[in-house]
């Protein structure tokens, strides 16, 4: 990588900046060989003000994800009643994966670090879990079982591991996200439909 790190407390500190910087020392000098002081002192604040933005090092790395859960929800929401059911999830993924292009770069890195580095395998589990009650929640509520259900855990994991290995591909292999991702869940949904989950069609007409 080209450059060192930018140094020096921006005129206003933001999560965002914490993010960019300790993101770029990241990808510089390794996610274990960074430590919460260097990234301190990269923005230019102590270590006690970096908690105030982040409750830790793993924590960075996911940035607002709690946010975007409650867009990921917000996207499940919007699911028609005559949509059927896989066809929402489907939708609802694809669109909390879509990014404007200069956050490639950005997402990219966060990926290939969630993806790689063993000492983040705990925290992502936590994560993971998160995102697959949003899945759950909205899937119980269709089929009008409990989120912990057999159905509604089963689509969500399987969901989760589908995404997971179209992040995976694109972190290796490059090329567009949403085109693997869709790909994938494509093949999935295939499995998941209204049908097989014993749901009537809806009434013509």
């Amino acid at each position: 990588m080209s450059g060192p790190a930018p140094t020096g407390r921006p005129r206003s500190t933001s999560r965002d900046q914490v993010q960019d910087v300790a993101l770029a020392l990241f990808v510089r000098d390794g996610f274990e060989e960074t430590t919460v002081d260097d990234i301190a002192a990269a923005v230019g604040v102590t270590r006690r003000t970096l908690f105030r933005y982040f409750a830790s090092k793993n924590d960075i790395v996911w940035g607002e994800f709690d946010r975007e859960l409650e867009r990921f929800a917000a996207e499940l929401r919007k699911s028609p009643a005559d949509e059927p059911l896989f066809a929402g999830v489907r939708r609802a993924i694809v669109a909390f994966n879509s990014w404007p292009a200069d956050g490639d770069e950005s997402i990219r890195a966060r990926m290939e670090l969630i993806t790689s580095v063993p000492a983040l395998q705990a925290h992502s589990a936590i994560r993971y879990a998160d995102w697959c009650r949003v899945v759950q929640d909205h899937v119980g509520e269709r089929l009008g079982v409990g989120p912990d259900d057999l159905l509604p855990e089963t689509i969500a994991s399987t969901a989760l591991g589908t995404a997971m290995a179209s992040y995976r591909y694109w972190v290796s292999h490059g090329g567009e996200l949403l085109t693997h991702l869709e790909r994938a869940l494509d093949l999935l949904g295939a499995g998941f439909s209204d049908e097989a989950l014993g749901l009537a069609p809806p009434a013509a007409g």
